[in-house]
């Protein structure tokens, strides 16, 4: 498992936009399959965006698609969420996940590898 750290949240009005960074651990980060997911407050964690190891394939939630991109860095061990047209609905907890394979998961249960998570917040 690789160590995984995230940042970038924060306190955002709607319509704002906001980079979450993922830091991961280790020297095989180009190994995982990588995802964010969030989770508000009395609902279960849920998927946000996903990108294959080497970064050529992305895959979005629906509430998301469109608004969001993720990307990746290898030679900085690190992925990224790029928010922008931020709405109330989207302030959670965000998890950044990793999975060593190259099948691109997108439900928690594929995942082994979280990071502590960071706070969006959406005011309108």
């Amino acid at each position: 498992q690789v160590q995984l750290v995230e940042s970038g949240g924060g306190l955002v009005q709607a319509g704002g936009s906001l980079r979450l960074s993922c830091a991961a651990s280790g020297r095989t980060f180009s190994r995982y399959a990588m995802a964010w997911f969030r989770q508000a407050p009395g609902k279960e964690r849920e998927f946000v965006a996903a990108i294959s190891r080497g970064g050529g394939r992305t895959y979005y939630a629906d509430s998301v698609k469109g608004r969001f991109t993720i990307s990746r860095d290898n030679a900085k061990n690190t992925v990224y969420l790029q928010m922008n047209s931020l709405k109330p609905e989207d302030t959670a907890v965000y998890y950044c996940a990793a999975r060593e394979s190259i099948v691109v998961g997108t439900n928690t249960y594929e995942y082994n590898c979280w990071g502590q998570g960071t706070q969006v917040t959406v005011s309108s």
